[in-house]
């Protein structure tokens, strides 16, 4: 298995080439040359398979063997999910009126990034010790990826990570999983902007090659294709809990609802969809809406600045994985993407060519959530069900709730959960509800915080690239 960026000049990688990449060089995002293709056979007898053997039977499509044998593949994958706390690491709610709520947030810093970023933690891992090496692992968060991916590779020797998080713009929850790690090799940065103006920093040192490959840059935002590929098996997990049946032909549609910000588990749909899994796929976004835009009207363009909202983990304006999705329905038209994606670099505006946009329409169908629209998805579940949503996976809930009022009950529809409701009590008391915190996340308050200030008018990068440096040195 190869991977080539999604805008064609950077050659081609194996899969330690992409996973310890942020960006192609070219700017592009690293993607599979060619996607294996899944026989309905193959769907029948995966459909009994746990979520973790769902993981290591997509995971070794894409891995080859030379470079991770089988039996180490396994063993990695089983390492990344033995803190879970659910038995079965990711677990299905069957709900009133066919809400079918996917839980993938069980893991350490109760997000679904957790199930991600364990396994691509424990690949980093594997490869550093045996090449013995060094990388510094650069993160923009918008709530959650900061930290997953400080739990994924905290206390390790061989990796410094650099997180920057939103000043104000997380919950004290989401901030305080990573200001109170305190470890040599975790870096906190409480930068004064929004979730897309910390990305800028980040791209500008890995557009800086030679630093880049001097420090060994990488990244664990869902540019990396090793998130993408593990979040694939959300979609055939979905699939296979509530298909019907599969014992008829052509095999049970079944429509997977999935809260959006960066795009990242919508990309792992849409590869999901081409590997043969009969799913429809609804992008559901809050009121940064342009992946809504983008399908419905082939506008992807920016609108305004980023607007807070309830489900601020999606509060991104510029979702990065939307390069992938058309990479795919262009038929890995390079030159195409490439053209588009300079016009957007310049523009923030962007009008999809007609075929294109055709394509993604026919793929995806998206919906938008306001904050008032998740307050009622929120208050519907609890009382109808006595289960607490988080604001993003009420996003979900919403579209559901909305087919419902339009008489579609025949749909088989699996809402994917992102994260736990005990994350965001804020949301909660605004919609009248009563948190239900876990210790753990109770007793953060009471543990010392140690994080890096990064004012507005300050240069980011080159305060993040003096850090790096003297690091550097001291090692």
């Amino acid at each position: 298995m190869e991977y080539v960026s999604t805008r064609g000049g950077a050659g081609t990688v194996g899969f330690e080439g992409a996973l310890f990449s942020g960006y192609a060089p070219d700017g592009g995002l690293f993607m599979p040359s060619a996607v294996p293709r899944l026989e309905a056979h193959v769907l029948r007898s995966w459909s009994s398979f746990s979520y973790p053997r769902l993981v290591k039977e997509l995971c070794a499509l894409f891995v080859d063997t030379e470079l991770i044998p089988r039996s180490v593949l396994e063993d990695l994958i089983d390492r990344a999910f033995s803190r879970f706390r659910h038995k079965d690491v990711v677990h299905l709610t069957r709900l009133k009126d066919g809400l079918n709520v996917l839980e993938l947030w069980h893991g350490a810093t109760y997000a679904f990034k957790d199930l991600s970023l364990s396994c691509t933690g424990q690949f980093l891992q594997y490869f550093l010790e045996k090449k013995q090496k060094h990388v510094t692992i650069l993160v923009g968060t918008s709530g959650d990826t900061g930290s997953s991916a400080i739990e994924s590779v905290r206390g390790q020797k061989n990796m410094d990570i650099f997180v920057l998080l939103p000043h104000g713009l997380c919950t004290q929850t989401q901030e305080l999983q990573m200001t109170t790690v305190i470890e040599e090799n975790v870096h906190v940065f409480d930068a004064h902007g929004n979730s897309d103006e910390i990305d800028e920093p980040i791209k500008e040192l890995f557009a800086d090659t030679d630093f880049a490959r001097k420090h060994n840059l990488m990244s664990l935002n869902s540019v990396n294709w090793s998130r993408i590929m593990v979040q694939i098996a959300h979609h055939f997990y979905a699939y296979f809990q509530c298909a019907p049946s599969l014992d008829t032909f052509p095999l049970p549609v079944v429509e997977i609802v999935v809260p959006t910000g960066g795009g990242g588990n919508v990309t792992a749909g849409c590869i999901a969809q081409k590997m043969g899994l009969p799913i429809r796929l609804v992008a559901v976004v809050n009121s940064n809406d342009i992946i809504h835009r983008a399908v419905q009207h082939g506008d992807f363009s920016l609108s305004g600045s980023v607007k807070a909202t309830l489900a601020s983990a999606m509060d991104i304006q510029e979702p990065y994985n939307m390069e992938r999705i058309l990479w795919l329905l262009s038929d890995g038209n390079s030159s195409l993407i490439k053209t588009l994606m300079d016009q957007f670099s310049v523009s923030k505006s962007l009008k999809l060519p007609e075929d294109l946009h055709r394509k993604l329409a026919q793929t995806l169908d998206s919906c938008v959530a306001s904050d008032e629209d998740i307050v009622r998805a929120m208050r519907r579940c609890w009382e109808e069900n006595r289960y607490l949503l988080c604001p993003h996976s009420a996003v979900a809930a919403h579209y559901h709730y909305a087919q419902l009022g339009c008489g579609s009950r025949s749909t088989t529809r699996c809402c994917l959960a992102p994260a736990s409701a005990a994350k965001f009590q804020d949301a909660l008391l605004r919609a009248g509800l009563v948190p239900d915190v876990p210790p753990e996340i109770s007793a953060l308050t009471t543990l010392e915080t140690r994080s890096t200030p990064l004012k507005r008018g300050e240069d980011w990068a080159k305060v993040l690239r003096e850090h790096i440096e003297e690091l550097a040195q001291q090692r």
